[in-house]
């Protein structure tokens, strides 16, 4: 079913498209991840055409992130990725960001986890959220989930969100459906 999106009150979240995942020199580089580019940028371009508001994450890591952790390490997990600073950190050049959009940088998988994110979209009459990016079942799953939790409307845009392996992809959309958002094409959502 098509969702549409008032431009006004919503805004694109471009989930973590960085050199690290989406170039082959990343240490964490999937071909899916690159091949959505394109249909990120489409998607980007028609919500600023309509006035919706666009947020890019980045997730970046500081060298020393996790010395001293208990449990949580995701460079004993993924490996070092990401690390602030670095190449691999910085947004594709592809992507379009301007003044005006909100770059926020996260240090785990929750794009809304000890950021600015959700004070700037409330301040803005943000509602509804097209989501897309990458990676589908880790940064996308748990940003759209988080924002589903905070009574935000997650849409997903599943053609405009990478992942490893088409089944992680396939998994997180339909757990996003079932549980707390919407799962479109890009060519069934629309910003009015």
């Amino acid at each position: 079913m098509p969702a549409t999106l008032e431009g006004d009150s919503a805004a694109v979240v471009v989930v973590d498209m960085q050199n690290g995942f989406c170039k082959p020199d990343g240490a964490l580089y999937a071909p899916g991840s690159e091949a959505v580019i394109e249909p990120v940028v489409d998607l980007v371009e028609r919500a600023r055409d309509a006035g919706a508001r666009v947020v890019y994450t980045r997730d970046v890591h500081p060298p020393g992130q996790f010395d001293g952790n208990h449990y949580y390490d995701e460079f004993e997990r993924w490996g070092e990725h990401v690390v602030e600073g670095s190449w691999e950190a910085e947004l594709v050049e592809e992507l379009d960001v301007r003044e005006e959009d909100l770059v926020v940088e996260k240090h785990t998988y929750d794009a809304f986890h000890e950021t600015q994110l959700d004070g700037w979209l409330s301040a803005r009459g943000v509602d509804d959220l097209a989501v897309c990016g990458t990676l589908a079942n880790v940064c996308v799953l748990h940003t759209a989930g988080s924002a589903g939790l905070r009574d935000y409307r997650p849409v997903l845009v599943e053609d405009a969100i990478g992942a490893i392996e088409e089944d992680h992809r396939e998994y997180a959309l339909e757990h996003a459906d079932w549980l707390f958002g919407e799962v479109e094409s890009g060519a069934d959502v629309s910003f009015a």
